[in-house]
């Protein structure tokens, strides 16, 4: 396996990135995660956009996207796989113990794991820890991911595979790792961005393809949802059959598995939609 660090192709096994580096020590760094399919990178010029918007909100350098590109067809094309995760990470670099960071300059790393198509369904659970809509983070997508790693754990010992957090003044934000849609009197809706929900690239375009409504929710519109799913890069669109201890249905609904037929046909049309 390779994978791409501060400019060149390296083998995985032997690559190194400092102890030092503000990623490891404080959280200081931001990522993304990206769909490849025999090669190519779904949505690869939005989740650029997203990065650079991530970068700034941290106070890092833009980085350089045509290295970006540059790293991800060399990792792409040196490990060629049906489907894949390409880990984008871009941190603080070599910086002092505590949270100043240093002059070093950036860290990138760019690698792929292979991966399996989602199962249609899943389960999902609400956890009683809460999003800060108000945050010096919130919209961004940072490596500061502990919060998620104990609600993951959460949902993992229930039987789920994702939870579901409201935000400090009650409302539907989103998962550890997706955004989160629901039927409500038969119309699509998912909680707007002021919400503190991370600003999906799924998300966005199961919004525009699907006619789907950003509305202000309460956590318990879930208790009153006819359907739910979940979007997100590996997810695409994936019905919650199971909310707590409520079954939903065995499988997707009308209005979830018309969002899913949508997302397929459209990302097979355009695998790079502006």
């Amino acid at each position: 396996m390779k994978i791409w660090l501060d400019g060149a192709l390296q083998e995985a096994a032997g690559a190194r990135v400092s102890v030092f580096d503000h990623g490891l020590t404080v959280g200081d760094g931001v990522f993304e995660t990206i769909k490849a399919e025999h090669g190519r990178a779904f949505a690869l010029t939005r989740h650029l956009e997203r990065l650079t918007t991530s970068a700034r909100g941290l106070g890092l350098p833009d980085p350089d996207l045509d290295e970006v590109r540059r790293g991800c067809a060399a990792v792409l094309d040196a490990n060629p796989m049906a489907l894949g995760r390409l880990r984008l990470t871009y941190t603080g670099g070599v910086s002092p113990l505590g949270s100043d960071r240093g002059d070093a300059g950036p860290t990138l790393v760019i690698a792929l794991s292979e991966t399996a198509r989602r199962p249609d369904g899943t389960a999902a659970v609400t956890v009683p820890w809460t999003r800060n809509e108000r945050g010096a983070l919130t919209g961004l997508k940072t490596t500061s991911y502990g919060e998620n790693v104990v609600a993951l754990a959460r949902a993992r010992e229930q039987g789920a595979s994702e939870a579901l957090f409201a935000n400090t003044v009650g409302a539907l934000c989103e998962g550890t790792g997706s955004n989160v849609f629901v039927v409500l009197d038969g119309e699509l809706h998912t909680p707007p961005l002021h919400s503190g929900c991370l600003a999906g690239i799924t998300r966005a375009l199961t919004i525009s393809w699907a006619g789907a409504k950003e509305t202000d929710l309460p956590l318990d519109a879930l208790e009153r949802a006819e359907e739910i799913f979940l979007t997100s890069t590996l997810r695409d669109v994936q019905a919650v059959t199971r909310i707590d201890g409520r079954q939903l249905a065995d499988g997707p609904g009308p209005v979830t598995a018309e969002a899913m037929r949508i997302f397929d046909e459209q990302s097979a049309v355009d695998f790079d939609p502006r």
